[in-house]
């Protein structure tokens, strides 16, 4: 008779000396940075009451007409630093993302370069630019809208440059056969290509422009968030809730805007 058991596959993988290693030493630092800036229990319980207190004066909103119309026109001005910003970090991000792109790129080996400048737009904070543009340029709107788009390009570049290496390798090769340049090729066979991933990454940039976009007023750089500063600044908790309560409005309708969007290119 034949024995037809078959032995069962590891249910983990084996660790390596060196993964074992790499595990404790994260484990450790974890538990070592846990202890340091976690919150503890007694720390939760003490500000509990504080957080309860700060809720309460919050309470209700203020829907005072002069102060709606003002928040108003605030989220008005930071959709329109949102959209702006992010419609044209977005048409940038395309021919800097092609530069970028391996296999791709019309600057062969220094796509690289390309690249770093991409992660260097990516890993700087929003609210660094934001700080960087109003030095710069000066309060207001316009520093916002800058920020905004410095941010897309650093998010839209990595996956546009990302789904260009992806794209199916047969066309590409088939228009360079009969003598198509760089142009030709991207325009003809990888666009039509990457297409709905172009579209899904910008549609997500705009979502996380609208978020970001709420904050930059913190720092001078327009929108609602300067009118959140100034009610959280004079101790206007009541001005602070209907704002944020605005915000997540704008934010909401956004997400499902898009995520309808979404749904219908699929």
């Amino acid at each position: 008779m034949i024995d037809r058991r078959v032995q069962a596959p590891d249910r983990f993988r084996r660790f390596s000396t060196l993964n074992f290693v790499l595990i404790v030493a994260l484990a450790a630092i974890l538990l070592t940075s846990m202890e340091q800036v976690a919150p503890s229990p007694k720390q939760l319980a003490d500000g509990l009451p504080g957080m309860a207190n700060l809720v309460g004066r919050m309470l209700p909103p203020n829907t005072e007409p002069d102060f709606l119309a003002r928040i108003a026109v605030r989220m008005v001005e930071t959709f329109q630093i949102a959209l702006v910003g992010a419609a044209i970090g977005i048409a940038l991000s395309l021919p800097i993302a092609w530069c970028a792109a391996r296999g791709v790129s019309p600057l062969g080996r220094g796509n690289v370069l390309v690249k770093a400048a991409i992660s260097f737009l990516r890993t700087v904070p929003d609210l660094v630019w934001a700080l960087i543009f109003v030095a710069s340029i000066g309060l207001g709107a316009v520093a916002g809208t800058m920020t905004i788009m410095v941010d897309t390009i650093g998010f839209c570049g990595r996956f546009f440059a990302e789904a260009m290496e992806d794209a199916e390798k047969e066309p590409q090769e088939a228009l360079a056969a009969i003598g198509a340049n760089r142009p030709s090729i991207l325009i003809g066979a990888i666009l039509p290509d990457i297409m709905p991933s172009l579209i899904n990454s910008s549609l997500f940039a705009l979502e996380k422009a609208v978020r970001s976009s709420v904050v930059l007023g913190l720092v001078g750089a327009g929108g609602i968030g300067q009118e959140l500063k100034v009610a959280f600044d004079l101790f206007q908790y009541r001005n602070a809730s209907m704002i944020i309560l605005a915000i997540f409005v704008i934010v909401l309708l956004m997400e499902v805007c898009t995520d309808k969007l979404r749904a219908r290119l699929q």
